[in-house]
């Protein structure tokens, strides 16, 4: 159901700040953004808080075996950890996730579209950003819902293309185009984006998560909202052609059956 909270099924431990979608908190996050590139820990950290805060709203972490399908460095383990999670990540480049140093414990090196793990296993499944970078991203969320236990959470936020950071580091030139933009970065910086499209960067829409969340038959749509933004523009969502421009990035919550 589209905007739709779902209210939590059993008790969840409080923290100091209660999470909520207020205009405050997107200001906050916007801010944070604004360093993603110079300092990523200053963003990273900030998002890791804020997703504990946000799924606690579906679930009680605390015990819960969690995995972090796309996890990176290690920003979220710590989150998650602190949360009382038991969490494992995977992550395709090792890169990613040694950037912070020695590659963290209960890390697996794999695909997200194949995820080398038994149906059924984890408690919850999370990814942050991580969609919009996979060719078959909606293979990917079917292995996400594929490797929840029966009863638990998945959690998936990515990047819309027609959003304003669509492009990510190519962005606005990728509203004509992600070929064009990325020759564009290529000319002016001398060399290659981070993020190039048709090869690590693809354009996903909120129109095709929608589709995939309703159509799909494992798992029930607890809410689809756009992840930064304030409640007051949760009704966004369900405008079609606006809501690829001003949602930036969507969350779609699910929980298995």
């Amino acid at each position: 159901m589209i905007g739709y909270r779902a209210r939590v099924s059993h008790p969840v431990r409080r923290e100091t700040r209660p999470w909520s979608p207020t205009l405050r908190r997107s200001v906050e996050l916007f801010a944070a953004f604004r360093k993603e590139q110079t300092e990523p820990a200053v963003f990273y950290n900030a998002l890791a808080r804020d997703s504990v805060g946000q799924l606690s709203q579906y679930v009680d972490l605390e015990g819960r075996l969690l995995l972090d399908v796309g996890g990176g460095p290690g920003y979220f383990r710590t989150a998650f950890e602190e949360a009382g999670s038991r969490y494992f990540s995977l992550d395709a480049d090792v890169g990613e996730l040694s950037g912070l140093g020695e590659i963290g414990p209960g890390t697996v090196i794999g695909s997200g579209m194949e995820l080398p793990f038994a149906d059924g296993v984890v408690d919850v499944c999370y990814s942050s950003n991580v969609l919009e970078h996979v060719p078959r991203p909606w293979r990917m969320a079917e292995e996400m819902v594929r490797v929840t236990k029966p009863g638990g959470l998945v959690f998936i936020s990515y990047t819309v293309w027609f959003g304003p950071w669509g492009g990510h580091e190519t962005s606005p030139w990728h509203f004509l185009g992600g070929d064009r933009a990325r020759r564009r970065y290529r000319r002016r910086h001398g060399k290659e984006p981070k993020n190039r499209f048709g090869e690590s960067l693809f354009p996903v829409t909120v129109a095709a998560g929608l589709t995939w969340a309703t159509t799909q038959t494992e798992a029930e749509l607890l809410a689809a909202v756009p992840r930064y933004n304030p409640r007051l523009a949760y009704v966004l969502t369900r405008i079609p052609v606006l809501r690829e421009l001003v949602t930036w990035n969507l969350a779609l919550v699910l929980r298995r059956r």
